[in-house]
């Protein structure tokens, strides 16, 4: 093939000879033919150190583990490492969110029968905001360190604050289906804890993460996360944690040691080509140390409540996807469910922090053991390669409250929150969406708010694929 360009330039050379061309005419010829090896010599060389480069990082990088999962449990393929110290170049995306929301004016939401938690609601914006406002957007960065390990790191930006959501490294080569995360993470508790917001499949989160884990409704841990994928038929995946353990339940202690822990295990598979499931369970353990939340005495006064002990959380999840000859672009369904049941232990201090004279303006100390629960089931349907439609039910269950010798000075109420939800979105593309959403809300005893939300979901830049 390089002898082609040659020929031609003779044949020319000759055209050109047979009609008694001047010698400056051959010169002229002679110099493209020249220019043109020269131009073809180098190009050859550069493709050669580029294939000579590609190689040497196919040989350093480690070979790929071969581990069961099911077809449809997909997660993001790690990017190819960088190949020198300079050659930084990330994964950049951006996650711009926001929403219309119309509902009652109830300025200080909470879910009756369950300790009240903040999130990012504290900045001022959050599930009370009425009218047009914009959600937390989110600023992503991700890449390849070396062919060892990955790095990620997630700002929340919203009006003046910027938080830093995650910020973690996560190994590539250990092998043997182990997998070791540090740093700031999502807990891979229960199913819906990993996805961030624009992952879910409703305007907000189900009012059983509401209640676990603040407005925020996901469990942040500052620690360690190892992974085991187990070298079985079907996906097979357990998992430990060890943090700080400074989010709610949780509070900073500012300790040595861990002040949170957590342990679970997946189990999934396919079920023919179009179908697919995945179940897991999960344990949280966290310590809070003067945990505050306003309470109502028994003469209706305000009254502080501060709890030092433990948190147990248990959860159980349940998903399934089905999807015709296994293709989810044109058509799809899943269903979701996930169960939890939440015990505090420890005591209870009940003050007068505000000066309203109530029942505890002498601090009384006592026993403070409670037991809730909680559930939701979702199910969303893609109809066509653009709309969907969705229905999820939410129920808790306030539980056992014993207030110990609060229970003298302190009232709590026996309530089970619920909310039933409706939701169609359409979707230009993978990054764009628009959603339409209605709820009846009864999370809050004696009042039913009927909450019409439209929110627009728009992702610039590099986005993995997220997990099942």
């Amino acid at each position: 093939m390089l002898h082609k360009p040659f020929a031609v330039a003779a044949l020319l050379a000759a055209s050109c000879g047979a009609q008694a061309a001047s010698d400056a005419d051959l010169a002229a010829i002679r110099s493209q033919i020249d220019e043109m090896k020269k131009s073809y010599e180098q190009r050859i060389a550069a493709l050669e150190q580029r294939l000579a480069q590609a190689e040497a990082d196919v040989k350093a990088r480690p070979a790929p583990q071969t581990e069961a999962r099911p077809v449809m449990a997909e997660t993001s393929p790690p990017a190819v490492p960088a190949t020198s110290a300079n050659a930084f170049n990330p994964e950049v995306s951006l996650i711009l969110q926001g929403q219309y929301a119309q509902m009652k004016n109830v300025p200080d939401r909470t879910i009756t029968g369950f300790w009240p938690a903040g999130g990012h609601d504290d900045h001022g914006k959050g599930i009370s905001t009425r009218g047009f406002s914009l959600n937390h957007t989110e600023l992503i960065f991700s890449a390849g360190i070396d062919p060892y390990w990955r790095g990620q790191a997630i700002f929340a930006v919203q009006d003046e604050a910027v938080e830093v959501e995650e910020a973690w490294f996560q190994s590539l080569a250990i092998g043997h289906g182990v997998g070791l995360r540090g740093g700031r993470y999502r807990s891979g508790i229960g199913y819906l804890n990993e996805q961030h917001p624009h992952q879910w499949d409703f305007a907000n989160a189900p009012l059983m993460y509401n209640a676990l884990f603040g407005q925020e409704a996901s469990f942040r841990e500052d620690g360690l996360q190892l992974k085991w994928l187990a070298p079985t038929p079907v996906f097979l995946e357990f998992g430990a944690e060890v943090g700080r353990g400074a989010n709610f339940p949780g509070t900073d202690s500012n300790k040595n040691g861990a002040g949170a822990w957590a342990v679970y295990a997946h189990l999934g598979d396919d079920l023919g080509v179009a179908n697919s499931w995945r179940a897991g369970v999960s344990y949280l353990n966290t310590s809070a140390s003067d945990r505050e939340a306003d309470f109502v005495d028994i003469n209706g006064l305000q009254a502080q409540g501060i709890f030092n002990g433990d948190t147990a959380t248990w959860l159980a999840d349940f998903v399934w996807k089905w999807a015709p000859n296994g293709n989810p672009k044109y058509q799809n369904f899943k269903f979701q469910s996930e169960y939890f049941v939440r015990q505090d232990k420890g005591d209870l201090t009940c003050t007068d922090n505000a000066g309203v004279g109530n029942a505890c303006a002498t601090p009384v100390t006592g026993d403070y053991d409670t037991r809730q629960s909680g559930w939701y089931a979702q199910g969303v349907f893609q109809f066509t390669p653009e709309w969907r439609a969705g229905l999820r039910y939410d129920q808790l269950d306030s539980g056992r409250q014993n207030l110990g010798a609060n229970a003298l000075n302190l009232t709590v109420q026996d309530y089970r929150p619920k909310r039933a939800t409706a939701m169609v979105d359409y979707s230009w593309s993978e990054f764009s969406r628009v959603r339409l959403q209605y709820a009846q809300d009864k999370s809050m005893a004696g009042i039913t708010d009927n909450q019409w939300i439209v929110q627009y979901i728009m992702s610039l830049g590099a986005h993995g694929v997220h997990k099942f």
